[in-house]
């Protein structure tokens, strides 16, 4: 006997409500249908316990949207991504759509391909992380009006939607941390890249170096190749503490790039803090297991994720508003890689 199919009236007969009301709840449209927080989170917990499973290809049908969002992240094996790519999917599932999911591994050609696919899979918009180079993919949505959002790297060139980190200011902070803490020779490592969010994180703390009265060594800036990071890093250590100048502190601007440096350390028997302070972008697992906690720029993922998927809801059902441009503070987590240098 096949199991009788759970519908909107059902739950809206199990809530004590009208169906009108169910519907606009399990639509994601409980704001326009002025239904109060609590019997909306009632009508999502009946509608949970007796299973029901909306009839997607009548809606889609009847609303002429596939209910599915493509999303390009830059690199899967980054736990920062990975992470955001979670919160992206769970904040849209609430919102009724389903995520499809594409890592470029930074490049731009397998990025551009990925959303050729997602356009033929019928996506309703994309949320993006852009990779170096990738700026014909925002060209292309624009032109063919596809719904878009720019998450956490974006083109100041192009008007569009985006949610990103103020990673200039997150960077100064970094410095003054370190320098407020008794570091005076502070080293930056960077990808090679043109892209502006890795600009603005050099800006960042060549300011605060500025600020402080610290004349930055122009070696004191190492840039590595993203494709050949675990040797040029390498290199990149070796001249920073070998220098003419050599530092005594280290913000590495990425995580991928903070996890090969601190191997580095251990190979060359470089104590953190002792021989170097470091401060890091990025949160992982791994800073709380290296032997000294690794002070590190916490960007808000959470935050970040559920923003995205936000201003995206809002382009495709207000196609013509004016774009938003949401930028977030990152917080500072001090810990022992970064504790004050003796005197």
């Amino acid at each position: 006997m096949k199991p009788k199919k759970i519908s909107l009236s059902d739950i809206a007969k199990e809530a004590g409500v009208s169906i009108a009301l169910v519907s606009y709840v399990l639509s994601g449209k409980e704001k326009e249908g002025r239904v109060g927080p609590e019997i909306a989170q009632r009508i999502r917990v009946i509608a949970r316990e007796l299973n029901y499973q909306p009839n997607l290809l009548a809606k889609s049908l009847r609303d002429g949207r596939t209910y599915t969002i493509g999303l390009i992240i830059a690199d899967i094996s980054n736990p920062f991504f990975a992470n955001i790519a979670r919160e992206v999917e769970d904040e849209s599932r609430r919102n009724g759509y389903t995520v499809i999911i594409g890592s470029s591994d930074e490049n731009a050609d397998k990025a551009y391909d990925l959303m050729n696919v997602l356009i033929n899979r019928q996506v309703d918009g994309f949320i993006i992380v852009s990779s170096e180079n990738s700026e014909r993919i925002v060209t292309h949505l624009q032109t063919i009006g596809m719904p878009f959002v720019l998450l956490d790297r974006h083109f100041p060139a192009f008007d569009t939607d985006f949610v990103v980190t103020n990673n200039a200011k997150a960077s100064y902070e970094a410095g003054v941390h370190l320098l407020e803490n008794g570091y005076r020779r502070i080293g930056f490592v960077a990808y090679r890249s043109v892209m502006f969010h890795v600009k603005e994180r050099i800006r960042g703390y060549q300011d605060a170096l500025r600020d402080r009265g610290i004349v930055a060594e122009a070696d004191w800036l190492k840039e590595v190749q993203f494709d050949n990071m675990a040797t040029e890093i390498r290199t990149a250590i070796d001249e920073l503490l070998s220098g003419r100048v050599p530092i005594d502190a280290i913000i590495f601007s990425t995580y991928g790039l903070a996890v090969n440096g601190l191997k580095y350390f251990n190979e060359r028997k470089v104590r953190v803090p002792d021989d170097v302070g470091v401060v890091s972008f990025g949160q992982a697992e791994v800073f709380d297991l290296y032997y000294c906690p690794i002070s590190f720029m916490r960007q808000p993922i959470d935050v970040l994720g559920k923003r995205a998927v936000e201003v995206l809801m809002e382009r495709l059902q207000q196609p013509d508003n004016p774009h938003r441009q949401v930028t977030i503070d990152a917080q500072l987590i001090a810990r022992e890689s970064s504790q004050r240098k003796p005197e």
